[in-house]
């Protein structure tokens, strides 16, 4: 059975009667396919009982939270089953060592870098993508992990400066965060943050440890494992999901609200991001190693299987690049 993702954007609870997971709120009760479920993205205000808990847990269920305004807040990470003692050891050793963990920074960057370059391909920016495609030989000489930040910071501010170009009806003019400032990024915002559970769900389905990371730095309360492998795939799952959005009329100006000194996506504007974002991680290309057709969500599982090889010595890294 082919298994999804689960969105509840309205406020609720989660509770188990018997052996099934119900959704409740003031319009009803409905039951969760909880066996067809991949992965549970609570927009609302979300209840969760322990039993109901423990179901999730038994099925590997990752939950994740966003606030009303669209920011993640945390995962329900359930146990892992996965374990692996020397892949563990690996990656601790590759994050020590700084030579091994300054090749996994440098190669995280090359894959954002060359995505992006293949973005701005396809829409004919040929100034910021030469920007762009010169930081990499930047990144040919970065010594430090701060260094190769660094150069990833400036592609990704070249790569930027194409959007006002690239998208119609709204303005973008610079990244702003927290709040955003314009409605281009609030998008950026939501759908990075999207993109971070995603990719965290996939680690959970590996052996590897979502905390220890190369090109961010790993600390307490956060999944950074997740934001490196996300930097991989936001040119091609949250930027083309915008970039789809605004120039095909889809969102307008009535799904954004304006809140904390900043502007945010409002409850339509969130629930056609979602649709369209899961549309965009189910669309399916014909992988050129496997010969058979995997889903953009599956491209992420893929890259979490690279790096472990890669940990454990089976096969050097090389990130994913859209041949497309």
């Amino acid at each position: 059975m082919k298994k999804r993702n689960y969105y509840i954007v309205s406020d609720g609870k989660l509770r188990r009667h018997e052996n099934t997971i119900y959704f409740e709120n003031e319009e009803g009760k409905r039951p969760i396919p909880i066996n067809s479920i991949y992965a549970i993205y609570a927009l609302g205000s979300l209840t969760v009982t322990s039993p109901a808990l423990s179901t999730l847990a038994k099925e590997g269920v990752c939950v994740h939270f966003f606030n009303r305004s669209g920011f993640y807040v945390g995962s329900f990470y359930p146990r892992e089953t996965l374990v692996s003692g020397d892949v563990l050891v690996r990656q601790v050793e590759h994050y020590i060592d700084k030579e091994k963990r300054l090749f996994l920074a440098k190669a995280f960057v090359e894959g954002a870098i060359l995505n992006m370059s293949r973005v701005l391909a396809y829409y004919k920016e040929e100034d910021a993508k030469k920007e762009v495609d010169d930081a990499l030989q930047s990144l040919l000489t970065a010594e430090t992990v701060n260094e190769v930040m660094g150069v990833e910071a400036n592609a990704r501010n070249a790569y930027y400066s194409a959007f006002d170009s690239i998208l119609r009806n709204f303005e973008f003019e610079r990244r702003s965060r927290r709040p955003p400032h314009n409605e281009v990024n609030a998008m950026i915002s939501f759908g990075n943050a999207l993109l971070y559970s995603t990719v965290l769900s996939e680690i959970y389905h590996t052996q590897l440890n979502p905390t220890i990371s190369y090109l961010h730095e790993p600390s307490e309360r956060r999944f950074s494992l997740a934001l490196d492998i996300a930097e991989i795939f936001k040119p091609l799952i949250v930027d083309r999901t915008i970039f789809g959005l605004v120039n095909k009329g889809v969102i307008k100006n009535d799904d954004f609200r304006e809140e904390l000194n900043g502007v945010l996506l409002s409850e339509s504007g969130k629930e056609k991001f979602l649709k369209a974002y899961n549309d965009k991680l189910n669309t399916t290309i014909k992988h050129r190693k496997l010969n058979r057709n995997v889903s953009y969500q599956r491209l992420i599982r893929l890259e979490c299987y690279k790096l472990a090889k890669h940990l454990l010595g089976v096969e050097k890294y090389s990130p994913f690049v859209m041949w497309w």
